[in-house]
């Protein structure tokens, strides 16, 4: 799945504002919007918000 549709969905599940997700991810609150919007993400910064995404959802299962 591309990254920007786990960022999607993510969002819907958890109800978090676009803005959030992106400062609390990579530190840039415009990210989602700028991936909206077609931009490109480094290597490092794909790899960041993957593990974040990651994290997250482990701990939205353990409260389950």
């Amino acid at each position: 799945m591309p990254l920007l549709d786990r960022i999607e969905a993510y969002l819907r599940a958890t109800r978090s504002s676009a803005t959030r997700f992106g400062r609390e991810a990579a530190r840039d609150p415009m990210l989602v919007h700028d991936l909206r919007c077609g931009r490109q993400l480094r290597a490092a910064t794909k790899r960041r918000v993957a593990a974040y995404l990651e994290a997250a959802q482990a701990a939205l299962e353990a409260r389950q």
